[in-house]
């Protein structure tokens, strides 16, 4: 197939890009900044708000994947540029082009839209995809890990030095980012099915606990860390701290606190994939090692 993708530069987007090229698939990607030539795939210089690069982009594409999106920003308006101008700006873009396969990287936060900024931005995004009259489907994955991430990084930076401060009691379902762009490649064939919303996870029931989770990052480490659930204002006292020390590079926003301290960010069964479509590969155990491998080799721990 030959796709366009936004946010390919990204942690989900290398990693969808590595998948798509070993596939034998061609990619037209979006960027903001220069990248070494890969064969397969073809660099559009532009950012989401560029109408000569999304239409570049989606030029002669079988399918469009939209990756691209804000995670953590200092004020609703980033959000609402990033999550939403941004997704209508790729979903005009396709419907002009004349591209009829869309897939959209959503996130679980969408399904509470008035727990954070993020939640909000992103459920948005899913409401215009569906009105679109494209061909869509929507993925909402859960907590995303694997080799290149810096958002959990942190989580095994705490199971090194033994101690894990964890957010309060609750249930977390998790997805290797491997299994994540199978899923994404999945669904662009011609024949996947089309108008459907999944939330994928690695196959546990009903997710795991905060502590279950925290105690198998620390048995990928090698440690058998002490965890501490910090209640929610906790939370937010620290995000505060955070903000006021590094600003703009604050990895925990109070709007991040809000969604971190909900008890409850396990998958749907009803939403599963259809299992002829997808299943995971990734038991977590064996991902959560793997990736603390690759942050050993890379330098990050």
């Amino acid at each position: 197939m030959k796709l366009a993708l936004t946010g390919g530069t990204g942690f989900i987007g290398t990693h969808l890009i590595d998948a798509a090229v070993a596939a034998g698939h061609e990619v037209l990607a979006l960027t903001r900044r220069e990248q070494p030539p890969r064969e397969r795939v073809t660099w559009i210089m532009g950012d989401l708000h560029d109408r000569s690069a999304l239409e570049q982009v989606v030029e002669d594409v079988d399918a469009a994947i939209h990756v691209a999106g804000v995670i953590s920003a200092q004020s609703p308006a980033a959000f609402e540029n990033g999550n939403v101008l941004g997704t209508l700006a790729f979903l005009a873009a396709a419907t002009a082009g004349g591209v009829r396969r869309f897939v959209h990287l959503s996130s679980l936060a969408a399904r509470e839209p008035n727990l954070s900024l993020y939640g909000d931005s992103k459920a948005r995004g899913e409401d215009l995809v569906m009105s679109s009259g494209l061909d869509w489907s929507i993925v909402r994955p859960p907590a995303v890990y694997g080799p290149g991430d810096r958002e959990t990084l942190e989580l095994f930076r705490m199971a090194k030095l033994g101690m894990m401060l964890m957010p309060p009691q609750g249930r977390v379902s998790v997805i290797h980012v491997h299994d994540l762009v199978r899923l994404l490649l999945a669904l662009c064939a011609a024949d996947a099915p089309s108008t459907i919303l999944i939330e994928p996870d690695d196959g546990t029931p009903g997710g795991w606990t905060h502590r279950e989770f925290a105690r198998a990052l620390g048995e990928a480490m090698g440690t058998k860390p002490a965890i501490v659930s910090s209640p929610g204002f906790v939370l937010r006292l620290a995000a505060r701290a955070d903000q006021l020390l590094r600003r703009e590079r604050a990895k925990l926003t109070v709007d991040r606190a809000a969604y971190f301290s909900h008890r409850n960010w396990v998958v749907e069964p009803k939403r599963a994939s259809p299992r002829e479509l997808w299943q995971p590969q990734i038991k977590t155990p064996d991902g959560l090692k793997q990736t603390a491998d690759w942050y050993r080799e890379a330098g990050w721990l």
